[in-house]
């Protein structure tokens, strides 16, 4: 059914119907009301008539005798002529009709059965059926001066004249009826193209199917949804945003309130105001830090509210963190790889041109080296992922003609606390790759890393020999999104300070502009080992 019938084409019914069943009814009640005003129109002329003619002299003086009797059809056949009735008729005492418009019927009996009322003094209408059929008659006694009642006069209106005319009028009605029922299809298809604009040409089925899926994806996705009009007045929450508020202790957000009845300032107050996105931004709602987006709801130009998407910051930092990390590790990898691809070939080509004494040397210093640079690492550091990831930064540094010195004061122990050793090895990966961007394009490729630990704190210094900070960029440079290397970059130190912090560490650099870059990481790593 819904393929058969159209939005349009139900609503232009519909309209029609209530317009057609409207008139319908308003010409029924006028016709009565026509109807009922005819017949007492008549009624009134035949009154009047009657009323002027039983005072006529000539009536009086012809039913008394004193003028002839036939004076009395001639003046009634020229009122008939005149006046809008069918007939008159004058009358004695006896219902001895004197005048009548067929004056055959002259001297006989009046006809009908209603005029005994008259005869007695009474005025009265009645519809009766006469010599000329039925009609509506009015009947008024005629008195002679000296009072005493002389004979009656009726006046009569066919009934058929009366019809017609009602008839008349009801045509009338009808064309106006006709014209209002055109207009008011007219109007239908008018509305009907009005609201299928407003639906975007969207059927019934169509709307319900979309406020379906609406509703899925909003309980699908993660992140917190709320949505509010241009008072403020929430429209819109999904079980996200509903979880995420239960974890600050508040109490279930409704809609149809205002949302700072849940949240004193909100974003989503400022974005009305202003109309303007905010991207990215912090808000602290008691112990739960949130990240939000929100943006203006804009409709033919005016803002007709606002939505905000936001997830805990504590998730959407690890997620950074886990992507960060595994960039890391990946780069580690590829580098290792590259590596030893390339002392493979070295190998190839000795073998090839026999030179195998100078191969031997090659393996047995590659061996060295490894060898001391492994032993060095591990022996120092007792973390096999902490160890991992500085040997594979030690791979991709000489891949890129950066030497990497390393130095480690004393042994780093082991700790089992696995997000704690991802969240070092974010920082460290990040101080280590911007000494690198920042040597790349210097003669004097050389990036240095110490490892300090006094049985409690981890000291961390990365040096380099770069072209150092800008004075403007210091203040900015663990802003979040700042960089100075391009868009969409900027996360990596602001993660890092974030992640220091949390563990109750903290993050200083110094820097002076063509003598490099120094950062300093201090963080307690009794906060990240295995108590148990």
């Amino acid at each position: 059914m819904r393929n058969k019938l159209s939005l349009k084409l139900m609503i232009v019914l519909l309209v029609c119907i209530v317009v057609l069943m409207s008139l319908l009814m308003m010409n029924i009640r006028a016709d009565k009301a026509v109807s009922d005003r005819v017949k007492k129109h008549k009624e009134e002329v035949a009154f009047h008539v009657s009323r002027i003619i039983a005072n006529a002299p000539i009536v009086i003086g012809g039913l008394e005798g004193i003028i002839p009797e036939p004076r009395i059809q001639d003046y009634t056949e020229k009122l008939i002529k005149e006046l809008d009735v069918q007939f008159i008729v004058v009358m004695d005492m006896d219902g001895v009709r004197k005048s009548h418009p067929d004056p055959d019927e002259i001297g006989k009996r009046f006809k009908g059965g209603d005029e005994d009322p008259v005869l007695s003094g009474k005025e009265y209408v009645s519809i009766s059926e006469g010599t000329l059929g039925v009609s509506l008659r009015t009947f008024t006694p005629v008195y002679n001066s000296n009072g005493t009642q002389i004979g009656a006069v009726a006046v009569g209106v066919l009934i058929d004249e009366l019809e017609k005319e009602i008839l008349s009028v009801q045509k009338d009605n009808a064309i106006g009826i006709s014209y209002g029922l055109l207009i008011g299809i007219f109007g239908a298809v008018v509305i009907a193209h009005f609201i299928k604009k407003i639906l975007y040409g969207l059927e019934p089925f169509e709307i319900a199917k979309i406020h379906q899926e609406r509703n899925r994806m909003l309980e699908s996705v993660r992140e917190g949804i709320i949505a509010v009009d241009h008072t403020g007045n929430i429209t819109i929450v999904n079980r996200s945003a509903e979880e995420i508020f239960k974890k600050t202790g508040m109490d279930k957000i409704e809609t149809g309130k205002h949302i700072d009845l849940f949240v004193k300032d909100s974003v989503l107050v400022r974005v009305l105001k202003t109309g303007e996105s905010l991207e990215d931004e912090e808000s602290q709602i008691k112990d739960v830090k949130l990240l939000i987006n929100s943006v203006p709801i804009i409709v033919n130009g005016k803002i007709a509210g606002a939505i905000s998407t936001f997830r805990d910051q504590s998730e959407v930092r690890l997620l950074a963190e886990q992507l960060s990390g595994v960039k890391h590790y990946a780069e580690v990898l590829r580098a290792q790889s590259h590596e030893f691809m390339n002392r493979l070939h070295v190998i190839l080509g000795l073998l090839t041109l026999k030179e195998y004494d100078s191969m031997s040397n090659y393996i047995n210093r590659i061996v060295h080296n490894s060898q001391d640079e492994m032993e060095n690492i591990t022996r120092k550091i007792k973390n096999p992922y902490l160890a991992g990831f500085i040997i594979g930064k030690h791979s991709a540094a000489r891949e890129k003609g950066i030497a990497l010195e390393l130095s480690i004061e004393n042994v780093i122990p082991n700790t089992n606390n696995q997000e704690f050793t991802h969240d070092l090895i974010t920082i460290m990966g990040n101080l280590i790759q911007n000494a690198a961007d920042a040597v790349e394009k210097s003669e004097d490729k050389k990036v240095s890393m110490s490892l300090l630990f006094d049985g409690e704190l981890l000291t961390v210094v990365v040096e380099d020999s770069g072209v150092g900070i800008r004075e403007v960029d210091k203040g900015n440079l663990f802003d979040k999104g700042f960089s100075s290397k391009g868009e969409k970059r900027g996360y990596g130190l602001y993660l890092a300070k974030k992640s220091a912090e949390k563990y109750g560490g903290c993050l200083a650099f110094t820097s002076e502009e063509n003598k490099g870059t120094i950062f300093v990481l201090e963080i307690p790593y009794n906060a990240g080992r295995d108590q148990t």
